[in-house]
C-alpha cells in the first residue's frame, strides 16, 4: 500500500512536471532565432552533395604518389591524430556507461558474525547472504539527458577526429609544396650565383684590359657575395621546412627527397562563391554544434534537478538471522521498497546552477555563431588567395622574360661601351627578384587550392 501512494504521488508530480518543463525531454533542435541560424538549419537539410571540393577523397586532390606516400605515413603515425583516435575510444566508454545507466545495478555482500560474553566462547553464529538490485526510474530525465549529452560528446569526439586528419593532410601537403619551392629557389639561386661567379672575373678581365675600373670589379664581387648570403637563409628555411614534415610523419629530422619541379594540378571546380551546405559540413562547425547540444542537456539536466527522484530497490538471499532470533537451517528472503527523495531546502541552489547553465548554453550558440561566420571568411580568404595568384602569375610571368630580353640587351650595350656595370647588376637583380617572386606565386596557388580543402573539411 506503501508503494502505491508513492507510485500515485510520483506519477501527479510527473504530470505537473511534463505541462512545466518539457523541454527536460526534448531532444536538441538547432534555434532559428536570426537569418544565419535560419540559413544553417535550411541547409543541413539539404542531401550531401559527394562531388563538391570538400567532399572529395584526399587521393582525388592530391595525386602525386611521393605526396600520397607522405600522406599515408602521416594518416597511421601521427600522434596528434593517434590522440584523436583515443578521445573518440574514451567518449564511446562513456557514452555506452550512460546508456547502461537505464539498468538496475546488481551487487551482493555477504555478512556473518558471532558474540561472546564475558570470555565465553563463541556462539550464536549468524549470516546473510544478500543480492541486492537497485534501479533509478528516469521520469524526469536526468538519465535520458545524460545519455544524449554522452552521445552528443561522441559525435564532436567524431568531428574533432575528422578536423585534425583534414589539418594534418593540408599540413602534409603545404610543407611538400613548400619544400618543393625552396628547393627550386635553391636551385635558381645557386645557378645564378655560378653567373655573378663568372661576372667576377670577366670584370677581372675587363679591368686589366682597360675596359672597366676598379668600382666595376668590386660591384661585381659584392652582387656575388650577396646571392652567397641569400643561399645561407633558403638552406636554413629548407632544413625548417624537413624537420616539420618530419614531425608531422612522426619520425626523426632528416631531408626529404622532393623534386623542385613539382606542381599541384588544381581541380577544375572552383566557383566564386560556397554555399552554406559547405560550410555546414565543416568538422569544427559540426563539433560546436555538437558542443551546443551537450550545453542543452546540461540546461536539462540541471532543470531536472527541480523534480524528485525515484529508486526501487530490491533485495533477494539467504539468512539464519531473523530478528532477534538465530534459525538453523537459515531460510530465503525477499524484499522490495521504493524511495522518493524530492529537493525541499536546495531550491535556491537549483536555481543558480539552471541560471549558470543557461549562461554556458549561450555561450555555446555564440561559439557556433562566431565559428560559422570564421569559417565563411576562411574560405573566402582561400578562394580569393587563389585567384589572385592566378591573376598575378602571368603578370610575373610576362615580367620574367623583359627581364630576360633586358638582362640580355644591357650586357651587349656594356660590351658595346653603351653602358655601365651598375645597369647590368640592375638588370640580374631584378630578374632573379622576379624570377623568386614566380616561384613564391606557385605556392602560394598550391596552399590556396589546399587551404580551401582543408577549410571546407576535406580529407575523408
Amino acid at each position: 500500500m506503501k508503494f502505491n501512494a508513492i507510485s500515485r504521488s510520483l506519477v501527479a508530480v510527473a504530470l505537473v512536471a511534463t505541462a512545466t518543463g518539457c523541454n527536460i525531454y526534448k531532444k536538441f533542435e538547432m534555434p532559428q532565432s536570426d537569418a544565419l541560424l535560419g540559413e544553417y538549419v535550411e541547409a543541413c537539410e539539404q542531401e550531401v552533395d559527394t562531388t563538391t571540393f570538400g567532399n572529395l577523397q584526399w587521393q582525388e586532390v592530391f595525386t602525386d604518389p611521393v605526396l600520397v606516400d607522405y600522406i599515408n605515413r602521416a594518416l597511421q603515425n601521427n600522434t596528434n591524430l593517434a590522440n584523436a583516435k583515443l578521445n573518440i575510444d574514451i567518449a564511446h566508454a562513456n557514452m555506452r556507461g550512460a546508456r547502461l545507466s537505464y539498468l538496475p545495478s546488481l551487487s551482493i555482500g555477504a555478512q556473518g558474525g558471532a558474540s561472546s560474553i564475558d570470555n565465553s566462547k563463541l556462539s550464536g553464529w549468524n549470516y546473510t547472504i544478500p543480492l541486492t538490485a537497485s534501479w533509478e526510474v528516469d521520469i524526469f530525465g536526468k538519465i535520458l539527458n545524460n545519455k544524449r549529452s554522452a552521445e552528443a560528446s561522441y559525435r564532436q569526439a567524431e568531428d574533432y577526429a575528422q578536423a585534425v586528419r583534414s589539418q594534418i593532410i593540408g599540413g602534409v601537403a603545404n610543407c611538400y609544396y613548400s619544400i618543393a619551392t625552396l628547393e627550386a629557389q635553391l636551385r635558381l639561386n645557386r645557378e645564378t650565383a655560378e653567373i655573378w661567379r663568372e661576372n667576377v672575373e670577366v670584370m677581372k678581365n675587363y679591368k686589366l684590359a682597360g675596359r672597366t675600373n676598379e668600382a666595376a670589379v668590386v660591384q661585381s664581387q659584392a652582387n656575388y657575395l650577396s646571392i652567397l648570403a641569400s643561399i645561407t637563409d633558403i638552406e636554413k628555411s629548407l632544413v625548417q621546412a624537413n624537420n616539420t614534415m618530419a614531425l608531422l610523419l612522426n619520425v626523426m629530422p632528416q631531408r626529404f627527397e622532393i623534386s623542385p619541379d613539382v606542381e599541384l594540378l588544381v581541380p577544375s571546380m572552383f566557383r566564386e562563391g560556397v554555399p552554406m551546405r559547405e560550410l555546414a559540413a565543416r568538422p569544427d562547425v559540426h563539433a560546436a554544434e555538437e558542443g551546443l547540444a551537450i550545453a542543452y542537456y546540461s540546461t536539462n539536466q540541471a532543470r531536472a534537478a527541480f523534480y524528485p527522484g525515484l529508486t526501487i530497490t530490491a533485495n533477494y538471499g539467504f539468512t539464519n538471522l531473523l530478528g532477534s532470533f538465530i534459525q538453523n537451517p537459515g531460510t530465503w528472503f525477499a524484499n522490495l521498497a521504493g524511495q522518493l527523495a524530492a529537493p525541499l531546502f536546495a531550491r535556491g541552489q537549483n536555481i543558480a546552477r539552471l541560471e549558470a547553465a543557461k549562461a554556458r548554453q549561450q555561450q555555446a550558440l555564440n561559439t557556433f555563431e562566431y565559428t560559422l561566420l570564421s569559417a565563411s571568411g576562411e574560405i573566402s580568404n582561400a578562394l580569393t588567395a587563389y585567384e589572385k595568384a592566378n591573376e598575378k602569375a602571368v603578370f610575373l610571368t610576362e615580367q620574367v622574360d623583359n627581364l630576360n630580353k633586358s638582362v640580355y640587351y644591357t650586357k651587349e650595350l656594356f660590351a658595346a661601351a653603351g653602358s655601365t656595370y651598375l645597369e647590368v647588376l640592375t638588370a640580374q637583380s631584378s630578374l632573379l627578384s622576379a624570377q623568386m617572386a614566380e616561384l613564391n606565386c606557385r605556392l602560394a596557388k598550391a596552399q590556396a587550392v589546399i587551404n580551401l580543402y582543408q577549410s571546407l573539411g576535406g580529407g575523408r
